[in-house]
Formats: structure tokens, C-alpha cells, sequence
């Protein structure tokens, strides 16, 4: 029984549950955003937001304790430089899973583990949201062609009525 047991082993020993979530928290801090599995992305969430909560604090021994997780040197100048300065103000929920469906070879339940502060559509307003939402449409054709089709209609009409109360 697993009553209390909190660790997702995600079908690993010890030390290479260790590397796999550092490997995945070093190339989430490097890239912004993965696709994972959603069992991996649950599991980097526990292990990445307090690293990034340490590097708030931009001290000697702070950068020690994250290098012991990480153990990569890139990654902590870019942790600790403008990932830093973007969630500064953010007291916790750095990073963002979404569900992406099922992976086609095995079936596994895939998801897109982000950080939330360097993602471009939720950043912007509403309004520019909504204008990048459209450009990425793929059915608008027939309705922007129905719509130049009418406005050259009303254009005619406009004309004549102008025009008539002019010829009278």
C-alpha cells in the first residue's frame, strides 16, 4: 500500500527520477515551454516552481542550492537572470500545464508544461488575444469571402442613395 506516499516515481529508481527532473527543468527554463507526458509535467511542477522561487533571491547560497538540483551553469545564469526579473512579482503558480490529448505510439496522456510569465497570447490584452486567435484560424476563408462579397453591395447601395436625393 502507498498510504502517505506523496513521490510520483513515474517507473524509476531514485537517481534516475533525479535526472530525468532536472534534464526536464533544465530545458524548460532554457526553452519556456516543453510537451511532456502529463505525469512528468505534474512531477517537474513540484520539482521546478520552488527552484524558481529561490531564485528570486539572487544570493551565493542560493545559487548553490539550486546548482545542487540543476547542475547546469547556463541554465542558472538564465534562471537567476531574466527569469528572475519576470516573476519577481508573482508570489507562486509560475508554471502552466495543458492538456494536449493522447500521443498516437502509446497512448499516454500528453501535456505542454509552460512558464506562465513568458507566454506571448496570455500576456498581451484582450483585444491582441483575440486578433492572434483569428490569424491562427483555419476555417475563416468562406466567411471572409462572404463578407467582401456583401460589402460591395452596400457600397452600390450607398452610392445610389446619395446619388438620388442629389438628382432630384
Amino acid at each position: 500500500m502507498r498510504h502517505g506516499d506523496k513521490i510520483k516515481n513515474l517507473g524509476r529508481t531514485a537517481a534516475h527520477r533525479k535526472a530525468l527532473l532536472s534534464n526536464l527543468a533544465c530545458q524548460l527554463i532554457d526553452k519556456k515551454r516543453i510537451i511532456t507526458t502529463l505525469a512528468k509535467a505534474k512531477a517537474l511542477r513540484k520539482f521546478v516552481e520552488p527552484l524558481i522561487t529561490k531564485a528570486k533571491e539572487n544570493t551565493t547560497h542560493q545559487r548553490r542550492m539550486v546548482f545542487s538540483q540543476l547542475q547546469d551553469n547556463h541554465t542558472i545564469g538564465e534562471l537567476f537572470g531574466p527569469v528572475a526579473e519576470k516573476i519577481a512579482g508573482r508570489p507562486g503558480g509560475y508554471t502552466r500545464i495543458i492538456k494536449l490529448g493522447k500521443r498516437v505510439g502509446d497512448n499516454a496522456e500528453t501535456a505542454f508544461i509552460e512558464l506562465v510569465d513568458f507566454n506571448e497570447i496570455y500576456g498581451k490584452g484582450k483585444g491582441e488575444a483575440r486578433e492572434a486567435a483569428k490569424k491562427t484560424r483555419r476555417g475563416g476563408s468562406r466567411k471572409k469571402a462572404a463578407a467582401e462579397f456583401k460589402e460591395p453591395a452596400k457600397a452600390k447601395t450607398a452610392e445610389a442613395a446619395t446619388s438620388a436625393p442629389s438628382g432630384t
